[in-house]
């Protein structure tokens, strides 16, 4: 199945998408998982704590926010290619780092986490048929589909390795 139309998804997910290169999910993930997983994998342990302003979420945080919302998309992606249209609703990030306590976790443990999930996702997307794919659900009141869920995936860890990279390192 080819990239996402913007009909496919909610336009907050647009900057997402278009950060990825890629003519469908297969390629998408080719060209970015292993370096997704050296990124992370390789992230210095002395920064684990490390925080760039007041308020802001540390290292953990931001890794342990990877994890969580990469789990959300995965699962509303497994519900709506099961053609399950119960509508799901949204999460507020912020709750969620905040009730995580990343900064009780291990980071290594926690950099494993995160490349045993992504190597899950990976397997997961690559089983998906083009019919499963261009399934549609609803997500926090919009409608979207599975093949944009996918490369939301990839757009979001990008977002966020951009992020690592610009404020953190």
């Amino acid at each position: 199945m080819s990239r996402p139309i913007e009909t496919d998804y909610p336009a907050f997910y647009k900057k997402y998408i278009e950060a990825i290169e890629g003519k469908n999910i297969e390629a998408v993930i080719d060209l970015y998982s292993k370096d997704i997983n050296d990124f992370f994998q390789n992230l210095p342990n002395e920064k684990a704590d490390y925080v760039y302003a007041p308020n802001k979420w540390t290292v953990k945080d931001l890794l342990q926010h990877v994890i969580d919302a990469e789990r959300i998309f995965v699962y509303r992606a497994t519900r709506f290619s099961r053609k399950d249209d119960t509508m799901l609703p949204g999460f507020e990030e912020n709750e969620y780092a905040k009730n995580a306590v990343a900064s009780n976790r291990n980071f290594d443990d926690l950099k494993n986490e995160f490349i045993f999930l992504r190597k899950s996702t990976d397997a997961f997307l690559l089983s998906l048929s083009k019919e499963q794919l261009s399934c549609k659900g609803n997500a926090n009141g919009k409608l979207i589909t599975v093949n944009a869920i996918a490369f939301i995936i990839f757009g979001h860890i990008l977002h966020h390795k951009n992020i690592l990279v610009e404020r953190y390192l």
